[in-house]
């Protein structure tokens, strides 16, 4: 009898379930659908800077950004080995010099509750690098000037070419990653098809391979990542080949498949701004950095950062 319960509630709970668009800020969203299919569409959106600052001329090659310690960490990604810690004014507060490490391609900065990571995985000069890693910081040795580091090598599980390729053209750069559970996700910079691959790896030391997950068409150069951690909420941000940078919006997803829930791209109104990083410290107005971008006499962007507010978009 028991068995025949069972059986009749699991029937009942599948045919209630509805599946179908979810979220009631895009444009097919269906007010009986109680799971998320991942078929929300939205309408174009745009949005400006509530603010854009001037960096220090240290930080022209701005590449990646976090919140922690009531600062902003940034670093450049080019032979500095300097996180600099700015206010929300884009001041330089401090700096913190790591020792006994190089810099050959710093792309992005991130963190869990203990430790700081930083991705040295830029591949797109040659795409034949076989010496991706990531450095792992601890924080409190960390704010103490005295930073214990250790590392996170890795190769991507589907690579197997690794002849010199034609500068931004591999698929295999990367330039973002998110920190969750005791897993990294990489999110790369696919230079042709104009998607971000995902790939996940461990996030202690040692050598690993990075396993592709999925891969999501964000059209476009994917160069940041922030993970919301009380929520499933991932915001990308990047750029257009001709340097229209966007944010992509993840969020309602399931178990970690990121492209399962609902995708939304936003335009940021910063022509020619090859934005490179972002974080929040409260889920609401988000910091962006990018790099100098000089092609004179046209173009003239200096090094800054922005702020730009985001709780229109995103749910309570």
């Amino acid at each position: 009898m028991k068995k025949i319960v069972v059986f009749l509630f699991c029937i009942t709970s599948a045919y209630g379930q509805i599946s179908g668009c979810t979220d009631s800020f895009a444009k097919n969203y269906n007010p009986k659908a109680t799971n998320n299919d991942g078929s929300c569409q939205y309408a174009s959106a745009k949005i400006k800077p509530e603010s854009s600052i001037n960096l220090s001329d240290s930080l022209i090659e701005t590449s990646g950004l976090i919140a922690f310690n009531d600062l902003f960490w940034t670093h450049n990604d080019d032979h500095d080995t300097t996180i600099y810690g700015l206010d929300s004014k884009g001041k330089i507060q401090t700096k913190i010099k790591l020792e006994k490490v190089k810099n050959t391609d710093w792309e992005e900065i991130s963190q869990d509750s203990s430790y700081i990571y930083i991705g040295d995985f830029g591949n797109n000069y040659k795409g034949n690098r076989t010496d991706l890693h990531i450095l792992r910081i601890e924080k409190n040795s960390f704010l103490l000037h005295q930073p214990v580091i250790d590392t996170i090598s890795f190769s991507y599980s589907n690579q197997t070419d690794f002849s010199v390729q034609k500068q931004n053209t591999t698929n295999f750069d990367c330039e973002a990653f998110i920190i969750s559970q005791d897993s990294i996700y990489l999110f790369t910079k696919q230079w042709h098809q104009e998607k971000t691959s995902v790939y996940m790896l461990s996030k202690t030391p040692g050598n690993h391979i990075a396993i592709l997950k999925e891969t999501i068409d964000v059209k476009g150069l994917i160069t940041g990542a922030a993970k919301l951690a009380s929520k499933n909420e991932i915001i990308l941000c990047g750029y257009s080949k001709i340097l229209k940078p966007f944010l992509f919006l993840l969020y309602d997803y399931k178990k970690n498949n990121f492209s399962s829930g609902n995708k939304r791209k936003i335009i940021l109104s910063l022509p020619f701004h090859q934005i490179e990083g972002i974080a929040t410290d409260d889920g609401k107005f988000f910091y962006l950095t990018n790099e100098s971008f000089i092609r004179k006499p046209i173009i003239n962007t200096p090094q800054q950062m922005h702020s730009v507010n985001l709780s229109p978009f995103l749910k309570p």
